[in-house]
């Protein structure tokens, strides 16, 4: 039933379309995407780079730039919420480059990794980097100060406690910040992808590869493809954040 507006929406658009009320060249009908959509799966965009090559170049990118982010926000994030003279000296530069946005970096991207997968994933790593280190920090302050002090007392040493106290007291605000990092790792991805593409596959490449040829049923049959995949995502991350936390 959660899905019934999406189909009434979706039945209202292509009545819409079909009585003419709107413009087929400037919002294709339902039917027109899924015509592109079988031609991007099929033929391909430009031809003979299908659909599922293009998917597969992209998740690379974005899972490639997301792992990166984890790996080097979460020690970092812990760090600022556990030791408050680091979280006071570092919270200023990360301000001052958490608003850059990522479409900003791609001149740099591009001089410091040329074109290419690397400055693609640099540019998805900067957008994702930020809300697993805000998220991260944050779990660890939301931690009960007295569960610390006890593991301290009871002679726990600094690796016990990062690994079995701060860190899984931090897991929901970090699969949260996880969560955020991928969908922000999907809305860089054409600006990752604008960067250019050495191998010719990408959705984002894709996409405005379409827009060159004018085919606006293309664009949004790739926008479409880039939601889904974020949704199943987001769906497989929640599953695992249920298994993980059932102790909430």
């Amino acid at each position: 039933m959660r899905y019934l507006p999406i189909l009434c929406g979706v039945v209202i658009w292509q009545v819409l379309s079909f009585s003419g009320f709107i413009p087929g060249n400037r919002l294709p009908s339902p039917l027109s995407i899924l015509t592109g959509f079988a031609e991007l799966l099929t033929q391909g965009l430009p031809p003979g780079y299908t659909l599922v090559g293009h998917c597969a170049a992209s998740l690379k990118r974005v899972l490639s730039g997301v792992a990166i982010a984890i790996v080097t926000a979460l020690p970092l994030g812990i760090a600022m919420g556990y030791w408050a003279r680091a979280r006071d000296y570092l919270t200023p530069f990360v301000e001052m480059i958490r608003p850059v946005p990522p479409l900003a970096w791609v001149p740099i991207a591009i001089l410091w990794f040329g074109i290419g997968d690397r400055s693609s994933s640099f540019i998805i790593f900067l957008g994702a980097f930020f809300p697993i280190l805000l998220n991260t920090i944050e779990g660890v302050l939301s931690i009960n100060r007295r569960l610390i002090e006890s593991s301290i007392i009871l002679g726990a040493k600094k690796k016990a406690l990062f690994a079995k106290v701060l860190l899984p007291g931090a897991t929901p605000s970090i699969i949260t910040g996880v969560r955020i990092a991928l969908g922000i790792g999907w809305m860089t991805l054409v600006a990752a992808e604008f960067t250019g593409v050495k191998s010719g596959y990408g959705l984002g490449y894709m996409i405005m590869t379409a827009r060159d040829i004018q085919r606006p049923d293309q664009i949004i049959a790739g926008m479409a493809v880039i939601g889904m995949i974020g949704y199943a995502m987001d769906f497989g991350i929640r599953k695992i954040e249920y298994k993980i936390l059932r102790w909430r």
